[in-house]
């Protein structure tokens, strides 16, 4: 627990001058949908200010396509700050009524509380917002800690590296970031009093202690321990320095209210302060406060600070950040296409390209799960912010293509994790698990970064870690002892133990896929006893598929199915329904087709599932969220294929747009963005932890990847555009290919060449033959009942 304050720790507002002149800091170194109307675009004024390129030529600047307001009107909102590729800052705005969960910033709001330190884009719940600073220019109000400024859109700039406003009362906001540090200028009103807010509970979350200090008349330090997502129990802690390029001439600090409690000038540290301040002589020019972050303490927030922008101002720091994100978005290099599509592409892989986060010190030292110090290997950072249950189906597969370093040192985190805590990651916030959601997602992350060229980690240890996690008794997989015994998990169990454990028949198939996701990783280590041990185990979700109703059901303890199941029912899930989870067998989907009666059955299902993308329901696909995600490619293994071709796009011009409420749903740390990157190629990896792609077809007319230390490749869409999704023919590497699936290994160095066009070639891929592979390893006779 925190320390008393101190004894000095007086209440009432009074001034604290600084006596020393100008001397160097010590230490320096809900009306969403409403909002489809399209935000400024990049490029022009009120968003981007660099020029897009031409429409016929290859993104040679693809940073300058993003545009970070995409996705901050919705349901649960992206942050539009400016941060680096998976950085630990991410300084920027957050709203006010409207606070908009892990994204800080809600579109429709009128007002701001700040300018937080940390975001996550687009979580299930409040996170992060760490610190917000509020610059005000006028009296301390009543209420420091609900203090906000109207502002509006007209007077913001937002592209990437780079974010601006000017608030109702005049002051100008800068910012930019570094990896672990950032900038904020502040232009006050030269006739004005002059204050900088810091609100240390005003985080998006509870906050359970505070630690502040005046370092100099340059410099303020501090940490909050919070945490607490979606209610949890998880915490960490975060430790800040500001350091100012003006002296103060004045501060203070507060708790409850406008009473406050001030330092005094020799640097005594006080705890539990709700908030800090600092005042500055006005008319004197803009402020710059350089702000470090670290999770280890005070002063590995000083030399990440030093290290990166101690003598950076915003603008150096906006030129490094769009450079970084050029290097990152340029292994990606569309050709063609409209305007608005280029700028979904980019902003949707900037946005899946944002988490997991650099959590390690430039020092190489970061706190570890065990809440101990530890440091990662020389050349290597640690890494954190998991939301595994989502981001293992696609999003782990594109960062291992576009970075396979960064997700190799993801996956060497992950498995210091579980040296440090006993179980690899399933939803951490930083150096805590929260526990939050189902299934033991960090299988496929692992395979499925190794699968798509991440080999920058030690495999057979991984494996060996996987399958320990998989069969010991562990906090990441409750309930397993009873699907040994069971051959399923009753939804009429108890006793299941910690750890968030709900939902059974969906937490059967996340073990189903997460074992599936085992085997194919194992099966390309050669190792084929592990891989027939989990591909045979992942055939257990027969066990919970009624043949009669054709959907898969809870079972009782007593072994029969639980009364009153219809398909839109969902007693037994989770975040969804018996009809939209009923697919969720992609490793052996034809097992699944051949128990509900057949291709055409099959058919069937997906055309009512499909029948309104627009509309959820319970008894159809809900493409805002991950359980549905995989139920459009299905038709490549009905011998239709032109159907998948038709849905994908249906959803990509349904859903997605260059607009505020262009991507709907949770983006889940980057889980929908990168569906959306994958479909746009025209592939998909539908099996997640193995290196199967199912095929769409392209919205652009030449894209090609080029994976750091790997040849590169080409997707070509010979009349690529919105209305002609249909593929006549397709080749790869100049030789014809009639299946509308392949091998990740199988594209590099080669053009994967479709011809498009706007009506369907329905004889494309039908044969029985052509449908993507499924795997029977250890199949069993259709269980009775």
């Amino acid at each position: 627990m925190p320390a008393a304050a101190p004894p000095s720790a007086a209440r009432g507002r009074r001034l604290l001058p600084f006596l020393s002149g100008g001397g160097r800091a010590v230490g320096a170194g809900a009306a969403a949908l409403a909002l489809l109307a399209a935000a400024p675009a990049p490029g022009t004024s009120g968003s981007a200010g660099r020029a897009a390129p031409p429409a016929a030529d290859p993104a040679a600047d693809p940073a300058s396509l993003v545009n970070p307001l995409i996705g901050t009107a919705g349901v649960v909102h992206t942050f539009p700050g400016p941060v680096v590729p998976f950085g630990m800052m991410q300084l920027g705005p957050d709203t006010t009524p409207e606070r908009a969960y892990g994204g800080g910033y809600s579109y429709a709001a009128k007002r701001l509380t700040g300018f937080g330190l940390t975001h996550l884009s687009g979580p299930g719940c409040p996170a992060a917002g760490d610190v917000p600073l509020l610059p005000l220019a006028g009296e301390l109000p009543d209420d420091p800690g609900a203090a906000s400024v109207g502002f509006s859109h007209r007077r913001e700039t937002v592209r990437t590296g780079f974010y601006r406003v000017t608030d109702d009362s005049g002051v100008t906001t800068e910012l930019a970031s570094a990896a672990r540090s950032g900038a904020a200028r502040f232009t006050f009103p030269a006739d004005r009093p002059a204050r900088l807010l810091l609100k240390l509970r005003g985080g998006a979350t509870q906050v359970d202690g505070t630690r502040v200090r005046f370092v100099s008349d340059h410099e303020i330090a501090g940490s909050v321990r919070s945490g607490h997502f979606c209610g949890a129990a998880n915490t960490y802690t975060l430790h800040f320095a500001v350091v100012f390029d003006r002296p103060l001439s004045g501060g203070g600090t507060w708790r409850g209210g406008r009473s406050s409690a001030l330092p005094g000038p020799d640097g005594e540290e006080l705890s539990d302060a709700d908030g800090a301040y600092a005042e500055f002589d006005p008319g004197r020019g803009p402020v710059t406060a350089r702000i470090g972050i670290s999770y280890t303490s005070q002063d590995g927030a000083r030399r990440n600070l030093a290290k990166e922008a101690e003598h950076r101002d915003v603008r150096e720091l906006e030129d490094d950040a769009h450079a970084a994100w050029n290097r990152e978005l340029g292994r990606i290099r569309v050709t063609g296409g409209t305007r608005d599509e280029r700028v979904q592409f980019y902003t949707a892989l900037y946005h899946a390209l944002l988490h997991p986060n650099v959590f390690s010190d430039t020092d190489g030292r970061y706190a570890g799960m065990d809440k101990e110090i530890h440091t990662a290997p020389r050349g290597h950072a640690h890494y954190a912010n998991f939301s595994g249950w989502d981001t293992y189906r696609s999003q782990a597969q594109l960062m291992a293509l576009v970075d396979p370093a960064v997700a190799s040192d993801m996956v060497s985190a992950m498995l210091r994790d579980f040296d440090e805590s006993g179980s690899l990651p399933k939803w951490t916030q930083n150096n805590g698990e929260s526990w939050v959601m189902i299934g033991d997602p960090a299988d496929g992350i692992i395979a499925g970064a190794y699968a798509f060229g991440a080999r920058g980690f030690d495999a057979r240890r991984a494996l060996a870690v996987m399958v320990r996690e998989a069969t010991d008794r562990n906090d990441a997989r409750p309930g397993q002892a009873v699907r040994d015994r069971l051959g399923y998990l009753p939804v009429d169990g108890k006793d299941w133990g910690c750890c968030h454990f709900y939902g059974t028949v969906s937490t059967l198939l996340e073990y189903d896929n997460a074992d599936y996701a085992i085997a194919s990783f194992a099966r390309g280590l050669g190792d084929r006893d592990t891989y027939t041990r989990f591909a045979t185990r992942a055939q257990d979700w027969q066990n919970v598929f009624n043949r009669r109703s054709g959907y898969l059901q809870p079972r009782l303890a007593a072994g029969g199915f639980a009364p009153g199941f219809t398909p839109g029912a969902t007693r037994g899930f989770v975040e969804g329904s018996s009809a939209q989870y009923t697919p969720m067998v992609a490793f052996n989907l034809r097992r699944q087709i051949e128990g509900r009666g057949g291709t055409r059955a099959w058919s069937r299902y997906l055309d009512g599932l499909l029948k309104d993308v627009r509309h959820p329901a319970p008894t159809r696909a809900d493409l805002n969220n991950e359980p549905s995600l995989g139920i459009p490619w299905q038709y490549d293994w009905t011998g239709e294929p032109w159907k998948t071709q038709r849905a994908v796009r249906e959803v990509q011009r349904a859903l997605w747009s260059n607009s505020p409420g262009g991507q709907f749903g949770n983006d889940d740390l980057g889980a929908m963005s990168s569906w959306y990157v994958w479909s746009m190629l025209g592939l998909y990896p539908a099996v997640p932890g193995s290196d199967l792609l199912v095929l769409g077809s392209p919205g652009f007319p030449s894209v090609t990847v080029s994976p750091p230390g790997a040849a590169p490749f080409t997707v070509r869409g010979r009349g690529a555009a919105a209305g002609a999704p249909y593929v006549q023919r397709l080749t790869l590497g100049g030789r014809p290919l009639d299946a509308p699936w392949l091998r990740f290994g199988e594209l590099r160095g080669r053009t994967l060449d479709f011809t498009l066009a706007a009506t369907p070639a329905k004889g494309w891929g039908a044969a029985a033959s052509a449908a993507p592979p499924s795997d029977a390893t250890g199949q069993r006779p259709w269980p009775k009942g």
